[in-house]
C-alpha cells in the first residue's frame, strides 16, 4: 500500500475534521425545531433532554474524534508544525463559511483534546480573517408597524410568528391584553401618533423547558429601545400566553446564563446574538451567543472580552472582594463583568466536609452545572483548559498564591501564567457584601429572591449542603444567584430528617446522626443561610416557611424520582397576565 505524502495527510485529517464538524453543526441545528414540537406536544420532559443533549453534543464529538485522530495519524500529537498545517489547510475550507467562526473554535478544541495533559496552550480566539461583526438584520427579524398605541391587530400578527400546529386557545384576548399592557408600562395615551415608530421582532419561536418565547422590541419616537417577551404556555386547551416582559431587568433575568440554553428557530446565530445585544447591551455579547446554544462560540468571545477589558482599564487581576473560597481562589479586575476562579490543590483549613475528594472531583462538580438546567438560580461556569494568560495582567501578592496554592492548575511559563483548567462566571455581589450597603427595600426583595433561588435549584436537583449566604451572589437586577458548587449534591440523594418530632428534654443522640451520606434539618436552614437581622429572617419564613418542613423537601423529591419537570419561578407573579381584568380599549 502506498503511503500517502505528508501533503495528503494535512488535507485528509483536515476533511476529516471538517466532516465531523458539519455533522455536529446539523444536528445543533435541527435541535430547535424539535423543541418546537415538544412545546406543540406538551412534552417537557423532551424539552429538557434537547437542552442536556445540546450541551453534551459538543463534547462528545471532540471526546470522540481526538483519540481517532491522534491513533490514525500519530505523528500529529508528536509534530507541532505539522497539525499548524492541518490548521491551515482546514481554514481554506471553512474560508467564507457563515459558521466559521464555529468551526475554528472546533479545531481548536479538537487540538486541546489531542494535546490533552501535555499542558500546551492553545489559544482561545478567532481567527482575524473570519471574525464576525454582526449585527441584526432582516434575516433574523420582522418589523411591524407603530403608532399612537400598540393594537390588538398588530399582536395577533406577532403571535403568528412561530406558525404553530396548535391553535391558541384565546387569541383574541390575549392579544388584547397584551396591547394593554402595553400601552400601560409604555404610558401611551393615544395621543402623539408616532409614539411606537415600529416593533422589532426576532422571526422566530425560542423555546426552553415547558416554555416558548416571542422576543422583540419597541422602538420609541421620544428615543430609545424597549424589550417586549412575550412568554408562552401549552395548555389542554390550547396555547395561551402566561406573561408579558416589558423591561432591561426582566429581560436579563429570562435570558440570564444561568438558565438552560433556548433553542431558537433560526439559523443566523450572529444576527440574532446581536439582537440581543440591543435589548441587553449591558451584557457581554459572548454571554448572548451561549445563551442561544453556541457556547463555545461564546466561549472565545468571553476570553476575548475579558482580555479586551484588561487592555482598555489597564486594570490587573487581584483576589476577589467577599469570602475566601475553601475550596478555590477567585479574583477579578475591578471593573470586569468576569469573575474567574482555580481549584485549591487542598483545601483551607476552614473546610468542613470530612475527606477532601480532590480537584477532579470539585471540577466535575462545575462541569455538572454547567451541562443542566440552571433553572435560573447558579451561575454558567466557563470551564477553559491548557489557557494562557499575560503574566502582567497579575497582581503579584495573587500570583503568588496561585501558583503555592493551586500548582496542579497553574504554573509559569516565561512570561505567560499557564491554566490547565480555569473557570469563569458571571461577576455578583456576594450576599454578605450586599446586605452591608443596600436599603430595606433592596434587602427584601433579595431575601425572598434567595427563597426562589433554593426552590429553583430543587427543581434541577440540586442540593448546596452548604446553605450559607457567602456561596450565593446578587446581580443588579437584585436577582440570587448560587455560584460554590463544591458542596453540591443531587437531592434525590439526601436524607431529609427532623429533630421537631423529638420530646423536650431528650438527650439522646437522634437515630439520623448515625445515618451514612448527607443527612439535612430543613428547620436548620435559616440558621445556615446567617441571614443577617431578625426582619429578613421574619420576611422569609412568611415568604419561604414551606422551606423549613420536611414536608415540601420531601415532596419534591418524590416529584423528581417520578420524573417530573417542577415549575421554576422565572418571572415576577405581577408579569402574568391577569384574565380577571376587562380590557378597556
Amino acid at each position: 500500500m502506498q503511503t500517502a505524502s505528508e501533503d495528503e495527510l494535512i488535507e485528509l485529517t483536515a476533511m476529516w475534521i471538517l466532516q465531523e464538524f458539519d455533522s455536529l453543526y446539523s444536528e445543533l441545528r435541527h435541535i430547535p425545531r424539535l423543541a418546537k414540537q415538544a412545546f406543540e406536544n406538551r412534552d417537557p420532559t423532551t424539552s429538557l433532554a434537547l437542552s442536556k443533549s445540546r450541551l453534551s453534543m459538543y463534547s462528545e464529538s471532540i471526546n470522540e474524534l481526538g483519540p481517532r485522530l491522534k491513533e490514525t495519524f500519530q505523528h500529529l500529537a508528536e509534530n507541532e508544525h505539522l497539525w499548524d498545517n492541518v490548521v491551515k489547510c482546514y481554514l481554506s475550507l471553512i474560508k467564507g463559511r457563515y459558521e466559521a467562526d464555529f468551526a475554528f473554535a472546533y479545531i481548536h478544541s479538537v487540538r486541546r483534546k489531542i494535546y490533552q495533559g501535555e499542558w500546551k496552550p492553545v489559544e482561545y480566539a478567532f481567527g482575524e480573517s473570519i471574525e464576525k461583526k454582526a449585527v441584526a438584520g432582516p434575516e433574523v427579524c420582522r418589523t411591524f408597524p407603530g403608532g399612537p398605541r400598540v393594537s390588538r391587530e398588530t399582536i395577533i400578527d406577532i403571535l403568528g410568528i412561530p406558525g404553530f400546529s396548535t391553535p391558541y386557545k384565546s387569541l383574541d384576548a390575549d392579544a388584547a391584553l397584551i396591547a394593554e399592557r402595553a400601552n400601560n408600562v409604555l404610558g401611551l395615551d393615544g395621543e402623539e401618533p408616532d409614539s411606537v415608530r415600529t416593533i422589532v421582532m426576532v422571526d422566530a419561536g425560542f423555546y426552553r423547558n415547558r416554555g416558548a418565547y416571542l422576543v422583540g422590541r419597541f422602538v420609541l419616537e421620544r428615543g430609545g429601545i424597549v424589550p417586549l417577551i412575550i412568554a408562552l404556555l401549552n395548555g389542554e386547551e390550547g396555547i395561551y400566553v402566561d406573561a408579558v416582559l416589558i423591561s432591561e431587568a426582566d429581560t436579563h433575568n429570562l435570558f440570564s446564563s444561568t438558565l438552560a440554553n433556548f433553542h431558537v428557530t433560526t439559523e443566523y446565530y450572529h444576527e440574532l446574538s446581536a439582537f440581543l445585544h440591543s435589548i441587553m447591551p449591558r451584557r457581554p455579547i459572548g454571554l448572548h451567543y451561549s445563551t442561544v446554544g453556541f457556547n463555545h462560540v461564546g466561549k472565545v468571545a468571553v476570553m476575548t472580552e475579558l482580555k479586551h477589558e484588561l487592555k482598555i482599564s489597564k486594570e490587573v487581576l487581584s483576589t476577589a472582594i467577599g469570602f475566601r473560597g475553601t475550596v478555590t481562589i477567585g479574583f477579578s479586575a475591578p471593573s470586569s463583568s468576569y469573575n474567574l476562579k482555580v481549584i485549591r490543590d487542598k483545601p483551607t483549613a476552614q473546610y468542613k466536609w470530612g475527606k477532601y475528594e480532590g480537584l477532579d472531583a470539585v471540577l466535575k462538580k462545575y462541569k455538572r452545572v454547567h451541562e443542566i438546567n440552571r433553572t435560573g438560580s447558579m451561575l454558567d461556569n466557563i470551564i477553559y483548559f491548557n489557557l494562557r494568560l499575560e503574566k502582567d495582567l497579575f497582581q503579584a501578592c495573587l500570583l503568588d498564591e496561585l501558583l503555592k496554592e493551586a500548582g496542579q492548575s497553574v504554573f509559569l511559563e516565561g512570561n505567560y501564567v499557564i491554566f490547565k483548567t480555569l473557570i469563569v462566571q458571571r461577576k455578583v455581589i456576594p450576599l454578605p457584601v450586599f446586605f452591608e450597603t443596600a436599603s430595606n427595600d433592596d434587602a427584601k426583595t433579595v431575601i425572598v429572591n434567595l427563597g426562589y433561588s433554593i426552590k429553583n435549584n430543587m427543581a434541577a436537583n440540586i442540593f448546596n449542603k452548604d446553605l450559607d449566604a457567602r456561596n450565593y451572589g446578587v446581580t443588579r437586577f437584585l436577582k440570587v444567584y448560587l455560584f460554590d458548587y463544591d458542596a453540591l449534591e443531587p437531592l434525590t440523594e439526601v436524607k431529609i430528617r427532623t429533630n421537631q418530632d423529638r420530646i423536650d428534654g431528650e438527650e439522646d443522640i437522634p437515630d439520623w446522626y448515625f445515618e451514612d451520606g448527607v443527612v439535612f434539618l430543613p428547620e436548620e436552614i435559616e440558621s445556615g443561610l446567617r441571614i443577617p437581622n431578625r426582619m429578613l429572617g421574619r420576611l422569609f419564613r412568611e415568604v419561604h416557611g414551606d422551606l423549613l418542613t420536611t414536608e415540601y423537601w420531601e415532596r419534591i423529591q418524590s416529584d423528581l424520582k417520578a420524573g417530573k419537570v417542577p415549575r421554576l419561578h422565572i418571572y415576577p407573579e405581577d408579569r402574568e397576565l391577569d384574565r380577571n381584568t376587562a380590557v378597556t380599549s
